[in-house]
């Protein structure tokens, strides 16, 4: 199969009475499991520390999703050491066979779907559309980087010099730590983690303390699908105890990671700095976050912006690092834009997870809705508060989807991260300054530009500095194969997870010139 004849895996239409009665039953079976420990696993072995990590629901706090055993940094430098001990055997394992169970695991996650929509919905307070497109992206990585480990096992041949046979191959770098994020907790993990496997390293996995529980399971999945034990580790525990430990030792190779600028320049750092037995200058795989915004042009349809805005700012709770959190509006348009945008705001339902009713769920706990209620009233003192602003009633971590609008580029609600349910709303005088606002940050992730003007399309192509661009659609929702994802500047390294060239992050280039005459 040639990588531009890939297909995406189908969204589950939960409109449908089926679909729906099947997903509550999922729903009603996962719960079941609630409290559940899981051990630490190294290897072929369990380990139990007694020290135990409380995974917790957003949409209700006091329920325990998944209770795990937290490592240790002596269980840390072990994972390490074993991963660099297996990874010779993993290595000479061929490509046909890595591959092979790439695709079981595809085919496991699919006939598991709803399960893991149903932990996503409890552990990670997503939606049921939210979680389907997390589990969906799961399933795409694991056929197209199949479809990219089989390309790359049969490179383009090289220029070949009279006597001489010259060939060019790529070779797995060693053992790996994957840290992967929280608010896409199975895709992200399954694309870095298979990424780095179907290339032939071994890895050590480190998720996040918010949602250990569907990592867990997604190590069920590798194992069923006949990925030895040996080749990956799973590991729970905060970044001081564990992580460091992880990114410092001499034998750790490469480091995938997604999460925060802060802890992405920290492992940056730390991995800058050779100790004793170390061989090699340690790779680093980041994606960072972002500032994201979208430009709205008054030759734009106003309809089709207003709602690419709204799902983009406020889809997961505007929880991901590609969501819109600027919008930037000329002005000539701006007043009609903002109250349109704010109707459709206000009606937007809140409350559990679980219940498909609501567009919106929690934010992923308690830390995280304190710090966006501290931007919010933030900006509230550098704009004007349009709606939002408060959290809302219940038990779980809700919060009113929120608008700032009169925002100055300069405004930390207009430079920051926020990452929530806050969008902040700012006019252009034209084009070429709605450009240079957008342009305005330390990130370049995602952005979106709403036009039907076909000349400014093309200098938004050239001059809006993201990774990934978007014309007249919202600015999340990339599809693997079709929007290789990764941004620029303080958005990390532009390694674009899910595009022809990613796995070439996790393998390195032997050049061979053999004299036949």
């Amino acid at each position: 199969m040639r990588l531009c004849d890939f297909r995406n895996e189908p969204y589950t239409d939960f409109s449908l009475s089926e679909n729906a009665a099947k997903m509550r039953a999922a729903l009603s079976a996962v719960r079941a499991e609630f409290g559940k420990e899981y051990d630490i696993r190294i290897g072929e072995g369990r380990y139990r520390t007694g020290a135990l990590l409380q995974s917790l629901n957003p949409s209700k706090p006091s329920e325990i999703v998944g209770l795990h055993h937290k490592a240790t940094a002596e269980l840390a430098r072990e994972a390490v050491a074993a991963a660099d001990a297996y990874f010779p055997r993993w290595a000479a394992t061929p490509v046909s066979e890595r591959t092979a169970m790439l695709r079981r695991a595809a085919a496991i996650l699919r006939r598991r779907k709803m399960e893991f929509d149903a932990w996503l919905v409890y552990e990670a307070g997503k939606t049921w559309p939210e979680a389907e497109a997390d589990v969906s992206e799961a399933i795409d990585f694991c056929e197209y980087y199949a479809l990219l480990a089989e390309r790359m096992a049969n490179p383009e041949p090289l220029v070949q010099l009279p006597g001489e046979r010259d060939e060019l191959r790529y070779i797995p770098l060693g053992a790996g730590v994957i840290i992967p994020p929280w608010n896409f907790p199975l895709a992200i993990l399954t694309g870095m983690t298979t990424a780095a496997l179907v290339s032939g390293n071994t890895v050590v996995i480190k998720p996040s303390s918010d949602t250990p529980t569907i990592a867990a399971k997604f190590a069920e999945v590798l194992e069923e699908a006949g990925f030895p034990p040996r080749a990956f580790t799973l590991l729970v525990g905060s970044g001081a105890e564990v992580g460091d430990v992880l990114v410092e030792h001499p034998r750790t190779r490469f480091i995938s990671f997604t999460g925060s600028r802060e802890v992405g320049l920290r492992i940056n750092e730390l991995a800058a700095k050779v100790v004793p037995g170390q061989i090699w200058i340690k790779r680093v795989i980041a994606e960072m976050g972002g500032k994201d915004a979208i430009i709205v042009d008054e030759e734009a349809d106003l309809d089709a912006a207003v709602q690419g805005v709204l799902v983009s700012a406020y889809g997961y709770q505007g929880q991901k690092c590609s969501a819109c959190s600027r919008a930037i509006v000329s002005e000539k348009v701006y007043a009609e834009f903002l109250d349109r945008l704010t109707e459709k705001v206000k009606q937007i339902r809140v409350g559990p997870a679980d219940d498909p009713a609501n567009f919106m769920g929690p934010v992923i706990n308690e830390r995280s809705m304190n710090s966006i209620l501290g931007y919010i009233e933030i900006g509230r003192k550098e704009g004007r508060l349009v709606t939002g602003g408060e959290r809302l009633p219940g038990e779980g971590y809700f919060l009113a989807p929120t608008i700032i609008e009169g925002v100055d580029r300069k405004a930390r609600i207009f430079q920051e991260e926020i990452f929530g349910p806050v969008l902040a709303v700012t006019p252009a005088r034209d084009f070429d300054h709605a450009l240079e606002l957008a342009n305005d940050s330390e990130y370049g992730l995602t952005g979106a530009v709403y036009t039907r003007n076909r000349g400014k399309i093309e200098k938004a192509k050239d001059l809006f500095h993201v990774g990934n661009l978007y014309i007249n659609r919202k600015c999340t929702g990339a599809m693997v194969g079709a929007h290789p994802f990764g941004g620029f500047n303080m958005s990390g390294t532009d390694s674009k997870a899910g595009g022809p060239d990613y796995l070439f992050w996790f393998v390195q280039g032997k050049s061979i010139g053999e004299k036949i005459s």
